[in-house]
C-alpha cells in the first residue's frame, strides 16, 4: 500500500502506461503530477481513512459518496487538459480534492456538489489550504452553473446515463467535457465530448471505468 504521495504517483504513472492503448495518454503529464503532489490528499479524507489516503482506490467520504481513485483523478484531469487562465466547471465536487487539483492548473474552478454537508466541508478545506481560485456551491450539477458560463472545460465526476444538455450549452466552442457515462452491466465508459468551433459536437469513449 502506498503511504506517501510519491508512491501514489508511481502507481498512477504505471496505470497510465498500462492503459495507454485505450486512453491515448502514454504517460502521466508532469503538470498533472505536480498538481497532485502539491495538494495534500490526506486533508480531504475523513480521519478514519487517512492512513489509506495515498492508496490507489476510492475512499468513503460520508453521505454515501467517495473520493475518486487517484488514477481516475489524474486521467480525467489530463484528458481535460486545463490551462492557466481558463475557467473550469466541475460537477460532483464531493470533498473538494479534484477541485483543488484543477485549481493548480486552471485560472478559476467552479464546483457544484449536490450533498450540502460535503459542499460545506469542501469549501472549508479549500479555505484552510488557501486555495482561493476554486468556488464550491451546493446544488444539482445537472444544470451546471449558468451564471458563470461559458467554460473552457467541464469535468463531471459522477456517472450518468447521458451527458446533460445544459452542460453542453455552457461549454465554450473549442472546449471539451470529460465524464463517465453509464453502460450495460453496471459499468461506465469515460467519455470525452468536444464542442468544435463550428458548433458541432464530437464524442468518443476512452476507457471502461466503474
Amino acid at each position: 500500500m502506498d503511504t506517501d504521495v510519491e508512491g501514489m504517483l508511481r502507481t498512477v504513472a504505471a496505470h497510465f502506461r498500462d492503459t495507454a492503448g485505450e486512453t491515448g495518454c502514454a504517460a502521466l503529464s508532469p503538470r498533472i503530477a505536480g498538481a497532485m503532489r502539491e495538494v495534500p490528499r490526506e486533508r480531504f479524507v475523513p480521519p478514519p481513512c487517512r492512513e489509506l489516503a495515498f492508496a490507489d482506490t476510492p475512499l468513503p467520504i460520508g453521505h454515501g459518496q467517495t473520493i475518486s481513485q487517484p488514477f481516475i483523478v489524474a486521467l480525467m484531469t489530463q484528458l481535460l487538459d486545463p490551462q492557466p487562465g481558463q475557467r473550469v466547471l466541475e460537477v460532483g465536487s464531493g470533498c473538494g480534492y479534484q477541485a483543488a487539483v484543477l485549481a493548480r492548473l486552471a485560472g478559476e474552478v467552479f464546483g457544484v456538489e449536490i450533498v450540502r454537508p460535503l459542499a460545506e466541508r469542501a469549501r472549508l478545506t479549500l479555505g484552510e489550504l488557501g486555495i482561493a481560485n476554486a468556488r464550491i456551491r451546493a446544488g444539482d450539477g445537472y444544470g451546471g452553473w449558468p451564471q458563470e458560463q461559458p467554460f473552457d472545460g467541464i469535468l463531471v465526476t459522477a456517472a450518468g446515463s447521458e451527458v446533460p444538455p445544459p452542460l453542453l450549452q455552457q461549454l465554450r466552442a473549442g472546449a471539451r467535457l470529460v465524464m463517465p457515462v453509464e453502460a450495460a452491466g453496471g459499468w461506465q465508459g469515460l467519455v470525452i465530448v468536444e464542442r468544435r468551433a463550428a458548433g458541432d459536437i464530437r464524442r468518443r469513449r476512452v476507457l471502461a471505468v466503474r
